[in-house]
């Protein structure tokens, strides 16, 4: 299994902090962001990792150069990474995700290894960490049946319809991977440059089983507003290592 990791974004709305560094090399905790999600992966036993690059691209590789030489590096990059999203940024490294297993990750969510290890886990052939909460407008949101079938994931969903926000953190087995595809295709093609990649994963659930993983137990924020990066550094990495509180199911 293998990581792809999407750290391409200029991160406008934490300007002044992210002005001069990527979001992804922002310190919580005495560590990168980046650091967080790659000592996860290292967890779980994880040590090959695409990073998809755009905004200062070369302070991320010199840093992972040269503080993980025990893990396996492969960079794409999404050359217009000022004026597209997600989407576009995934579909640069599909060559080293198509038929494989692989985990994505948001180069900007905070979370503790075991949240990392319950997504891998999960039965499902794509498994999305799920927080079980209210959300407001910011939040991409997941509609799920009774059993954790994802019906709808986007920003635009109705709060109340919702089980909760989907933090960019998933697992999806090789049989998947070509359906993402073509999705990912499929919104290109449709002209949407400035697209998550939710909305690919949103087109392909009628057809194709994807399932939330309740992680709403375990510390994760998705940092994208200065209010985020106070609340990790503040709250969400002293909850690191703390007994999990709820059920985890999948």
């Amino acid at each position: 299994m293998k990581a792809v990791i999407l750290v391409a974004g200029v991160s406008r709305r934490l300007y002044p902090l992210t002005e001069h560094r990527p979001k992804c090399l922002m310190e919580v905790g005495g560590q990168a962001i980046l650091d967080h999600q790659l000592q996860a992966l290292r967890a779980v036993g994880i040590r090959e990792v695409c990073l998809v690059l755009g905004y200062r691209r070369e302070q991320i590789c010199a840093h992972v150069e040269q503080h993980y030489p025990d893990m396996a590096f492969e960079y794409r990059i999404n050359h217009h990474f000022f004026e597209t999203n997600t989407a576009l940024s995934l579909l640069a490294a599909a060559d080293t995700f198509l038929d494989r297993d692989f985990v994505y990750l948001n180069g900007d969510v905070l979370f503790e290894p075991a949240l990392l290890d319950r997504v891998v886990r999960s039965p499902h052939r794509a498994a999305l960490a799920v927080e079980v909460k209210r959300c407001g407008e910011e939040e991409v949101k997941a509609i799920c049946d009774a059993q954790g079938r994802v019906q709808r994931l986007s920003k635009e969903l109705d709060p109340a319809l919702s089980l909760g926000e989907f933090i960019g953190v998933a697992r999806f087995n090789a049989p998947f991977t070509a359906w993402f595809y073509k999705a990912l295709e499929s919104v290109k093609h449709d002209g949407l440059r400035n697209a998550y990649f939710e909305a690919a994963l949103d087109r392909m659930a009628d057809t194709q089983a994807m399932h939330a993983v309740d992680v709403t137990d375990l510390p994760c924020i998705e940092i994208d507003f200065p209010e985020d990066y106070e609340a990790a550094c503040a709250q969400v990495i002293t909850r690191f290592g703390q007994p999990a509180g709820g059920s985890g199911r999948a």
